[in-house]
């Protein structure tokens, strides 16, 4: 039975029960989401939204990055009639005000970072949407019979930062009409499915986009699919991810397949193979692809070998990111669509790829060429009109959705070959489309240079970079001797990032030429412009100084800008204009070209060009690699780790000096998984800790400690003799086994070693931590680093202060064995902090409960 309404999906969540969803990073846990789960939080947040007395037609939104509580919250809004009004996370808090106001949103489901914006509506948080909505009955929500195909399902803002935003509504059936063809031709390879279950998607996409909501929410449960949402986008971490959690797709935006491809191209130069690397990469267009699957079997033992497809979407992919991704043996898959047609128009096979193309015309709607050559389209998906003040219209600021015999003219032009494949040939309304598939609209950033005092007019113009667009502002100052720079400053301080114009070119003239109707002659001014710019070495001459630098060559590379030299005092954002992701790619970067570990904190904390030259120069020669030991969480290191604590290690300790236990009764009932700071006295400490927990702690348990030691014992130094080599790597061993020690470095690095400690916390396992991050030198507690607030902040998880007495005088005296009950092992009350506290105080706060347990004395 065909479906009416969105809603209708969740009958697929309930039948695919506990089978896993969606896999997300929620600070440094790993959440898993099974399809039961997603549905009964989707039936609960219904119920919330009844008892607020939300019902057909209300709008709310919805704002906040990828998420299982995400899509509940969508999935509620369709159960209850409301109309959800996504925005994109990293939209301008005046934006989101705007479109409130627009809509009249009754309520905003947000992420805890928005909440503050949103002062206007009620809000509820979606990290706690699970606590919230606790107190509603489980049973199925009973969802309203006058529904209709035609009811609005969700209202989507393309527009920028104009006083009227431009939101699109898309009904139930437009969202449908788009599934039913691919549905249908899926089902055609369901029974080969299941040799592969489960596909994996690591989707990339935004949820407030339509592209991302159909890889994320909508196609995944054909399949009994799972679909991991991530926010980190550097090329490194995209890469492990696909690994760690055997990925089978990636659904990206091009950039994202651009910096993967640079990644690569940068690892086979490092290591020397880069000849030999593309000598391969130019044979293998004429070799079968599982000839190409052993050639390149390196790069594919890097991805995982169950990763085999990217789904590139959002933006144009350029036809050389295409082919290299090809050639070395995966299938790249594009879509084409736009908003006011539900995202998809065309689509191309996975097996049946039409290379260069953006796919067949998906059945149920029709394609043509204008005589101009643009795409129109018209069909089940096109759009029902434009959210205005007054609520729905065909049209909005002179643009109709579509025509009287129903035709949607995209503003894109196209070309169709005989087999039916779609070409995009480039854009022709103005409407830019960065690589990151983020619409920019040159009204929005020339009123945001207008309202700039020095500026008499402006023209924003597109820069070309792989079949999608850059913003150039083309300035007329009233003054030719002003300095452009602050001005850009002010007006991008008024723009979203993605908005945010990175070059500038001052129109030399008094005036732009014009129209008889004194518009600007956008063709002229562009073609006079690009000339120039072409000749420049950089976005302004400001950024240029006399040599050039392999930092240069790295941030041109990363940029797409030519910058051939940098001066010291460049600024990252306002001078180089470097966006968030490209910070992101510069310092994975960086990394593989100097081999070295970034620190994440001073990396972020980098302003300048001088500022990344000393982040490099703390960091050189610093490089090391450490290992986390993921086999000692499972068995038989388990088992080894048991039978050793109770044959060796308590003894031992028991031996050296029979501790006092103090406060174990403050774990009475207690079983989740801890987050344990105790003061640091000797390396015999996490014997006491371990002898002083209840067993049920005791034998999960993970301990931090320093790394750049650690690692040395695992890889010793170059030059150090064989037998003390073996015997380094035979005490790691023991380390990891018996103790199940792992590394936190000092300095750079540590960020890894926090996100090991979230993988132990999701497995059960407790984590142990010496704040101090050294042993004491009198016996007094160190300050505690901040970094342990960081960690407790993101793990979630109560806080075990504990507290060792009486082991350094022991020290001290010079005595190996001190008298029973000598040395105290006092255990604190756990404490539970906010999400979102700041770090610094979380770490002081503990230093004061360890601190205060010795006050017993």
């Amino acid at each position: 039975m065909p479906r009416e309404s969105i809603a209708g999906f969740l009958d697929d969540f309930i039948r695919h029960g506990r089978q896993i969803a969606y896999v997300q990073r929620r600070g440094y846990r790993t959440e898993r989401w099974s399809y039961h789960d997603v549905a009964l939080c989707a039936l609960r947040t219904a119920s919330e939204l009844e008892a607020r007395n939300i019902s057909k037609g209300d709008r709310i939104l919805l704002w906040a990055p990828n998420s299982a509580e995400w899509i509940a919250a969508f999935f509620a809004c369709a159960l209850t009639g409301a109309i959800a009004v996504p925005m994109d996370d990293s939209a301008a808090p005046v934006f989101a005000q705007r479109v409130c106001t627009q809509v009249n949103a009754r309520l905003a489901f947000c992420s805890r970072e928005h909440s503050g914006h949103l002062s206007s509506i009620p809000a509820i948080i979606l990290e706690d949407l699970r606590t919230q909505i606790a107190r509603h009955s489980a049973t199925a929500f009973p969802a309203s019979a006058n529904f209709s195909p035609s009811d609005p399902l969700e209202i989507i803002f393309t527009s920028g930062t104009t006083a009227d935003p431009k939101g699109v509504v898309l009904t139930h059936a437009n969202v449908l009409a788009n599934l039913a063809p691919i549905e249908a031709e899926m089902q055609k390879y369901l029974k080969y499915e299941r040799w592969v279950h489960p596909v994996r998607f690591l989707n990339l996409l935004p949820l407030s986009h339509v592209f991302g909501q159909f890889l994320g929410i909508f196609l995944p449960p054909l399949l009994a699919a799972t679909v991991v949402f991530q926010e980190a986008l550097g090329p490194s971490e995209v890469v492990a991810t696909i690994r760690r959690e055997r990925v089978s797709v990636l659904v990206a935006v091009p950039r994202m397949l651009q910096s993967l491809k640079e990644k690569i191209l940068r690892d086979a130069e490092e290591s020397g193979n880069s000849a030999r690397f593309r000598a391969a990469l130019d044979s293998a267009a004429q070799i079968h692809f599982l000839q190409r699957w052993w050639i390149f079997r390196r790069i594919h033992r890097q991805f995982g070998w169950k990763f085999w497809a990217m789904i590139s979407g959002g933006a144009a992919l350029d036809h050389e990111t295409e082919e290299f991704w090809g050639r070395l043996g995966y299938a790249v898959i594009q879509g084409y669509g736009l908003t006011e047609t539900t995202s998809l128009i065309s689509l191309n096979h996975p097996f049946h790829l039409g290379k260069g193309s953006i796919g067949k015309v998906l059945p149920g709607r029709e394609v043509k060429l204008a005589d101009d050559g643009e795409i129109l389209v018209r069909g089940g998906g096109v759009a029902s009109g434009y959210w205005t003040n007054s609520g729905l219209s065909n049209e909005v600021a002179g643009t109709e959705v579509a025509d009287k015999d129903g035709w949607y003219r995209t503003g894109d032009m196209g070309a169709l070959d005989q087999a039916g494949n779609l070409y995009f040939k480039g854009r022709k309304k103005e409407v830019l489309v960065t690589p990151a598939g983020m619409n920019i609209y040159p009204e929005d950033l020339e009123a945001a240079l207008r309202d700039q005092p020095e500026v008499r007019d402006c023209v924003i113009i597109a820069r070309d970079i792989a079949g999608n667009a850059e913003p150039c502002a083309v300035l007329l100052l009233r003054d030719s001797k002003t300095d452009p720079e602050p001005i850009l400053r002010r007006a991008n301080a008024t723009l979203a990032e993605y908005q945010r114009m990175r070059t500038w070119f001052v129109w030399p003239e008094a005036d732009f030429p014009r129209t008889p109707t004194q518009k600007p002659k956008t063709s002229i001014i562009r073609e006079a412009a690009l000339a120039q710019l072409e000749a420049r070495s950089g976005p302004s001459a400001a950024n240029v100084s006399s040599a050039a630098s392999p930092l240069a060559e790295l941030i041109t590379r990363v940029s797409g800008r030519n910058i051939s030299a940098l001066s010291p005092q460049a600024n990252l954002e306002d001078d180089l204009q470097l966006s968030s992701l490209e910070r992101v790619e510069l310092m994975s970067a960086l990394e593989d070209r100097y081999q070295l570990d970034l620190s994440e904190t001073a990396f972020s904390s980098a302003r300048t060009v001088a500022d990344l030259q000393q982040v490099l120069t703390r960091n050189a020669g610093e490089r090391l690699t450490y290992h986390y030991p993921r086999w000692a969480l499972h068995w038989p290191a388990t088992w080894l780790g048991f039978l050793a604590h109770y044959a060796l290690m308590r003894p031992a300790i028991l031996l050296l000096g029979w501790p006092r236990i103090e406060g174990r009764e403050n774990l009475r009932g207690l079983t989740e998984p801890l987050l344990i700071v105790c003061n640091h006295l000797d390396d015999v400490d996490p014997g006491f800790v371990l002898t002083a927990l209840p067993p049920r702690y005791r034998h999960r348990l993970a301990v931090a400690t320093g790394g750049e030691t650690l690692q040395s014992y695992r890889t010793p130094p170059a030059g150090t003799p064989l037998l003390k080599r073996l015997y380094l790597q035979f005490k790691w061993t023991l380390a990891a086994t018996l103790l199940n020690l792992f590394p936190l470095p000092r300095a750079a690095g540590f960020q890894k070693s926090f996100a090991y400690a979230g993988e132990c916390i999701d497995q059960g396992y407790s984590v142990l931590v010496f704040p101090e991050g050294q042993h004491t030198k009198d016996g007094h507690l160190l300050p505690f680093r901040a970094g342990v607030g960081l960690l407790a902040n993101q793990l979630n998880v109560p806080v075990l202060p504990m507290r060792i007495d009486g082991l350094f005088e022991v020290k001290q005296s010079g005595r190996k064995f001190a008298a029973p009950w000598k040395i105290h092992v006092r255990i604190g009350k756990p404490i539970r902090f906010e999400p979102g506290s700041d770090p610094q105080t979380i770490a002081q706060q503990l230093q004061q409960q360890v601190a205060a347990l010795g006050q017993g004395e």
